[in-house]
């Protein structure tokens, strides 16, 4: 016996399970982590993929609170906030599935709609600032990529509201809608640059080997790269499977990604493509076209200004990212983009796209200043609720990792 090997005990994280939006994480007060992963680096990392049940070659996440598909293998640290004005810090982290990594480039716009009920949840927002009943408005710094995000969270006695009658498509159920303003949502966070940081709405994007295309590339919720639908052999109405089950396509999208990421600033070599999955984002575009979404329900041409098909992890993503929306928005309300001509041209402050599950409304305020874009505010709703709360487990051996 005494020769036997000893295996490490597990640990226990307090930590809660939420969906925001379409996608779900886990969330974990700062304070609540073991001390080693307070800060960034491998302990912090170790305790995200073993949550989340990364790496699995098996591509299932059996073995963790991960769904398997970049909308659910996410994780969230909140902390009371160190900036001037704002309430909690939003620290984003995406998972990857079968690689031990976890992308700390960027936000995830649906989760953010978690954050200010999460918050109140877990004790971070100072009590004088929420109502027992009404709206609470809380101020959040995305730390990811240096932003403010104002969430309106909706109070019924002394709680969050968290059921309703606010439809999303991509999510079963109706729930309290939590409206979001995405302030000044052009990146100019970690990785710096302008809106447009080719300093053109539309470029030619050369890509050796696949083609040469009509790109708008744009920094704003997240860095995004948009392409005409036509150009690539698509429609723009393609539910999950016509994609994910085409290895080809897959890679075609990867290698026009890693490009338009080089073109943008964000990488120098094509390879470090790899370790930066979740930004810049990829996204095709065409004219209203009716469809049939993914869940039976008919989509009219006459009810939505364009379609917007977008890849998040190297996958068509079942809806729509929150921060690709805000992009969408964004490039929208700016004549002369991809995205501002598929939906007719012209000035537009706020349009109705058709994705996978359905469709999603988003506004954006632009303007032009000294001859270049600015834009003040993206607004877009979405909802949140708990799932579960109490403690995540995961094996010891996430404190000795160097």
């Amino acid at each position: 016996m005494s020769n036997k090997q000893r295996f490490a005990p597990q640990i226990k994280i307090p930590a809660t399970y939420l969906r925001g939006g379409t996608s779900k994480g886990v969330f974990f007060k700062l304070q609540d982590l073991p001390k080693a992963a307070q800060q960034p680096g491998a302990v912090r990392d170790a305790i995200f993929l073993r949550t989340l049940g990364s790496p699995d070659p098996y591509g299932k996440q059996i073995d963790g609170m991960g769904n398997a598909s970049s909308s659910t293998s996410k994780g969230v640290i909140l902390s009371k906030s160190a900036k001037a004005d704002h309430d909690v810090d939003y620290l984003f982290g995406q998972v990857a599935i079968d690689k031990a990594f976890v992308d700390w480039s960027g936000n995830c716009g649906n989760l953010s709609a978690a954050v200010g009920p999460c918050a109140i949840h877990m004790g971070l927002i100072d009590p004088a600032k929420i109502p027992h009943n009404g709206t609470a408005t809380i101020r959040i710094w995305q730390a990811n990529i240096g932003k403010t995000i104002v969430a309106h969270v909706q109070m019924t006695d002394g709680q969050v509201q968290e059921t309703g009658d606010f439809e999303l498509d991509g999510v079963t159920f109706p729930a309290a809608e939590v409206p979001l303003e995405f302030l000044d949502p052009a990146d100019e966070g970690e990785d710096g640059g302008a809106m447009f940081p080719t300093g053109n709405l539309v470029d030619r994007l050369d890509v050796p080997g696949v083609g040469s295309f009509a790109a708008t590339m744009i920094n704003a919720g997240i860095p995004t790269i948009f392409l005409n639908a036509k150009d690539i052999g698509y429609t723009g109405c393609e539910l999950q499977d016509a994609i994910n089950n085409d290895t080809e396509a897959l890679a075609k999208f990867e290698t026009i990604r890693a490009h338009g990421a080089i073109r943008m600033g964000l990488i120098k070599e094509l390879s470090e493509a790899a370790t930066r999955q979740h930004t810049p984002k990829i996204a095709f575009v065409a004219p209203a076209q009716s469809y049939t979404a993914s869940s039976g329900k008919a989509i009219e041409a006459k009810d939505i200004d364009l379609v917007v098909r977008a890849l998040s992890m190297g996958k068509l993503h079942h809806a729509m990212m929150g921060t690709a929306a805000v992009a969408i928005g964004t490039a929208a309300a700016i004549p002369g983009t991809l995205v501002n001509l598929a939906a007719g041209g012209g000035e537009r402050h706020v349009v109705r796209f058709g994705h996978p599950s359905g469709t999603l409304r988003v506004g954006a305020e632009a303007k032009r200043v000294n001859n270049e874009w600015q834009v003040t505010k993206a607004l877009m709703s979405r909802s949140a609720r708990i799932l579960m709360e109490g403690w995540i487990r995961v094996s010891a051996e996430v404190l000795d990792v160097k």
